[in-house]
């Protein structure tokens, strides 16, 4: 039986990519190697043994914490059930959702009419359903020294790339010519919702012809 580390569950709207403005059930998972400068989840990082407590104490969390629980597939859609979420979509977040197999996880929800969709670094085997939607963020020369995997970029339905920079702009350039990605969908996604970093990612947008991604539920003010 599958166990999960599930540092979050709840319901909101997705704010990013292609299901922006979806519904959607969020599962953030523990744990995370890769070490991204700007990352706004890194109480998600570390598993701390001392850190797990009851799926209550997640569920009622009011603020950000590295405190986790343990469940199965069973547990976790049992909780859904009976919260009575109204939403159809599931997102698996992090963390780095990819350290483990998402296949049970993600089967047990479309078999009883969900959607998923996982968004990972790209740098771990993305191991899930064929249905699953996959969105890859990729994170390049980071602090934990993990490479960008070929597999990742091409099972990725769409890529979202964080930028701040033209540096940020170069390395996804040549990120999708080494891995010879040419017809995935792409979306950029200003740091810290930046005026400079906007500013550059929309004119990199119109010259590629690709897409703004600018993390709605930020500028809303919802989880």
């Amino acid at each position: 039986m599958s166990h999960y580390k599930i540092n979050e569950l709840f319901e909101t709207i997705q704010g990013e990519g292609s299901f922006t403005g979806q519904p959607s059930i969020f599962l953030r998972l523990q744990g995370c190697p890769v070490g991204c400068s700007w990352c706004d989840t890194k109480h998600t990082w570390e598993i701390n043994l001392d850190s797990e407590v009851t799926v209550d104490v997640v569920l009622s969390k009011k603020a950000e914490t590295d405190e986790w629980t343990n469940l199965t597939t069973e547990d976790i859609f049992n909780i859904i059930e009976e919260k009575g979420f109204k939403a159809k979509h599931i997102v698996i977040t992090g963390g780095e959702p990819c350290m483990v197999d998402l296949t049970p996880l993600c089967a047990m929800f479309e078999n009883n009419g969900y959607s998923t969709q996982i968004e990972t670094s790209g740098t771990f085997e993305i191991i899930t359903t064929d249905k699953c939607w996959v969105t890859v963020s990729p994170k390049v020369n980071m602090r934990g020294g993990y490479e960008i995997l070929s597999s990742a970029m091409h099972r990725a339905n769409e890529i979202k790339h964080p930028i701040a920079t033209e540096q940020h702009v170069t390395d996804l350039k040549q990120l999708l010519a080494q891995h010879k990605v040419f017809n995935t969908p792409v979306y950029l996604q200003p740091i810290s919702q930046k005026e400079r970093a906007t500013q550059l990612a929309i004119d990199t947008c119109i010259e590629n012809n690709w897409r703004l991604s600018i993390q709605v539920h930020k500028y809303i003010g919802i989880e």
